[in-house]
């Protein structure tokens, strides 16, 4: 049985939920540009899928042909001579995909058409990218005398290598889902005609299969973890693993193991 609830509406940005997945589209006609308003936008939505216990897992993609095709150009313009109103569009970005990135519920991008710039630093906050094997992926923003400001220069080594990121920012020239997913930069890439119904799939064994607080451990136990040492990312997945010895859960998996049943998680 489907659940569907109201549809809602933020600025630039529309949610509907389903089978305990929220479907987050950007919504800014004609390129679904990274403006502040989407930015803003974004963040109020987040806050309520954080806060929203029915939601399991979030799925990111574009309304139309686009999923975005770069920041506001128009918005760098009013920026100009002024190098806090350039940190404060880097900063107000960086903290609303810092928040996706560290969301205690999975992230799934499906990036539907041209994802540069911008649009291509929010992919990379989120925790997996499926993408349509025509989609363009690139960081442009040297070719306007810039680097990427909302996390590209960061989070592209650390997805790929130093030298696959500097060549995708250095030369500019955008990569189709296909080349993609050979580098490592999504984890899939399929015709567009079939990505919602696959992005949908791999959503769904998620949300309807898996327990929210061991969702959450898994998520917290490698982005805290790859950031640190081996020694203590260790001790911080035991101090994850033993927190889950004390829910609902855990017992109610075991048990559906030896019953030879299928677990009914109560997210507790």
């Amino acid at each position: 049985m489907i659940e569907v609830t109201t549809e809602k509406l933020f600025t630039n940005i529309n949610l509907k939920t389903e089978n305990h997945v929220a479907y987050i589209a950007l919504n800014n006609p004609p390129v679904n540009a990274i403006s502040g308003a989407t930015v803003k936008g974004l963040d109020e939505c987040l806050n309520y899928v954080a806060e929203e216990q029915e939601i399991k897992v979030v799925v990111l993609t574009g309304e139309g042909k686009f999923f975005a095709a770069g920041a506001d150009i128009k918005e760098f313009a009013q920026a100009f001579d002024s190098k806090d109103k350039g940190r404060d569009l880097s900063v107000k970005a960086q903290a609303v995909f810092n928040k996706i990135e560290n969301l205690k519920k999975p992230v799934i991008a499906s990036i539907n058409g041209a994802c540069l710039g911008g649009g291509l630093e929010l992919v990379m906050s989120c925790h997996m990218r499926i993408a349509a094997d025509e989609a363009k992926l690139g960081q442009p923003e040297l070719n306007l005398g810039l680097i990427p400001g909302f996390g590209g220069t960061q989070r592209l080594p650390r997805i790929l290598n130093k030298s696959q990121a500097l060549e995708l920012i250095l030369i500019g020239e955008p990569i189709s889902g296909k080349e993609a997913e050979a580098k490592g930069l999504v984890n899939k890439s399929v015709p567009l005609s079939d990505l919602m119904s696959e992005v949908k799939l791999f959503a769904e064994k998620i949300a309807l299969n898996k327990s929210q607080p061991s969702i959450s451990a898994t998520i917290e136990a490698i982005n805290r973890g790859i950031e640190t040492t081996l020694e203590k990312g260790l001790s911080l997945e035991a101090d994850l693993w033993s927190d889950l010895f004390v829910t609902k859960d855990i017992k109610e998996g075991v048990n559906a193991f030896m019953e030879k049943r299928k677990p009914e998680f109560k997210n507790e």
